[in-house]
């Protein structure tokens, strides 16, 4: 049934609909009219999957997509336009121009943390840049997956854009077959064996992956503003986000008073009893419930570290200086504890963030403007802010994504529609002029072909 999905797919592409872009302009228009319409049911599907807090999936989730969206929709016959270059010498005369061209097939994995943003988002750029799509959501949030096939089937012919529900085995029967692209979010262990699948037909992808995402907090930093925004980048979506601060890095200077507002800011955000507040989402699947119980095993606890085995509930938790051997820092969290590390000088930060593979976000609390320049500067990573966290996100002319082992490719307005768009070059030459020098038999001088490289 895969495979025949593939193949309705490929042949409908050839048909060359997709590459009318006021044809892709009215399925998107569509698309924006019924994700209005069942924003609510949206909502209600995120909650029942994790317990997602109805502000957090407005805000992070279904607004996030809209924008995107609408942003889209108003740029897209602008971006699809051919764009004229510069010509050289050596064509003259001759018009160059650079066509968006669409890949063709197009295969997208999403995950389960943010099921809808990160399902929709490279869904709805790869149609503006004309491809057709399939789309596999995560099994472990089977409620978004179901409101998002009822909504693409309603909106799509499935030879155009379709959903294949399901797990492992459906991602393996997708992966079995050639593709024009591959968009991935997922872990960096999956990311590999998706990588690995892409290499058999060479087909290109995009990974947004993850990795151990440093915040650093110098004495500088407006500490109190600084463990504000933490707290809420760090607990948004109960940790469950890749860009999400890993583990903090503080100037021992000013340690304790982080860790005196970090918990203040706990407090106000969810209440004394964190399990009875409506704002604040549950971990989704069991089997990752119990990997971060388990990172909690022989740590100092500063703050939280209850869990609740009914309903996946992990307090925020405050950890005191974990062994960076430890199996609380040799991966991604990907969940609500948050290790705080002290250090000395600025001389020891590379001793820690060298110690990790280049991560997707870094975020640095200082006011030292020199010291802000050297991080941003000094360190691979996929973005970041200075003086904030998670909030990159909100901007669609960012691109978004990894680099490294935190993966590859970046998305988001204008980015995901050249990302899912071939740059094709074409030279049109004209017929009244042809030049000899380039053709045999050579009579130019072999010492004058150096002088030739200013007409390229």
């Amino acid at each position: 049934m895969i495979a025949d999905a593939v193949k309705q797919q490929r042949d409908f592409f050839q048909t060359h609909k997709t590459k009318n872009v006021q044809y892709r302009r009215q399925f998107l228009k569509r698309l924006q009219h019924e994700l209005v319409a069942n924003e609510d049911a949206i909502c209600d599907a995120l909650y029942k999957d994790f317990k997602k807090p109805r502000f957090e999936a407005l805000a992070t989730e279904t607004q996030l997509v809209l924008s995107e969206l609408k942003h889209i929709l108003t740029n897209m016959e602008f971006w699809s336009k051919s764009v004229r270059v510069k010509s050289t010498w050596a064509n003259f005369p001759s018009k160059d121009r650079i066509y968006s061209e669409p890949y063709g097939n197009v295969l997208v994995i999403s995950p389960w943390n943010y099921p809808f943003l990160l399902s929709m988002s490279p869904l709805i750029g790869a149609v503006a840049a004309g491809n057709t799509v399939i789309l596999k959501p995560s099994e472990f949030s089977p409620n978004t997956s179901r409101i998002m096939a009822e909504i693409v089937k309603k909106v799509f012919p499935p030879e155009y854009v379709t959903v294949v529900e399901g797990g492992i085995p459906e991602s393996k029967a997708l992966l079995a077959n050639k593709w024009d692209y591959i968009f991935f979010t997922g872990s960096s262990r999956v990311g590999k064996i998706i990588y690995k699948s892409a290499a058999e037909h060479l087909t290109p992808v995009t990974l947004e992956l993850s990795g151990k995402n440093p915040c650093i907090v110098d004495e500088t930093a407006a500490i109190k503003l600084a463990a504000k925004r933490i707290v809420w980048g760090k607990f948004l979506n109960a940790g469950q986000t890749c860009i999400a601060p890993d583990y903090i890095l503080v100037q021992e200077s000013v340690k304790d008073k982080l860790i005196k507002e970090l918990k203040y800011y706990l407090v106000r955000f969810y209440g004394k009893n964190i399990e009875e507040s409506g704002d604040y989402a549950r971990i989704t699947t069991s089997d990752h419930y119990d990997k971060l119980k388990g990172k909690l095993e022989n740590q100092e606890v500063l703050y939280g570290g209850k869990c609740i085995d009914e309903g996946k509930f992990i307090e925020p938790t405050l950890v005191n200086e974990p062994e960076l051997n430890s199996t609380l820092m040799q991966d991604e969290i990907f969940g609500p504890l948050l290790p705080i590390i002290g250090y000395k000088t600025e001389a020891d930060i590379p001793t820690y963030l060298l110690n990790f593979e280049k991560p997707l976000a870094l975020y640095i609390f200082s006011r030292n403007k020199k010291h802000q320049k050297k991080i941003v500067n000094q360190y691979g990573f996929g973005g970041g802010i200075i003086n904030d966290t998670v909030m990159q996100i909100a901007n669609k002319n960012l691109p978004f994504g990894g680099v490294g082992q935190s993966g590859i490719g970046g998305y988001h307005g204008k980015h995901s529609f050249d990302l899912f768009s071939h740059k094709k070059a074409i030279i049109k030459k004209s017929n009244w002029i042809d030049v000899p020098i380039r053709y045999a038999p050579y009579t130019i001088p072999v010492n004058w072909v150096k002088k030739l490289k200013h007409l390229f």
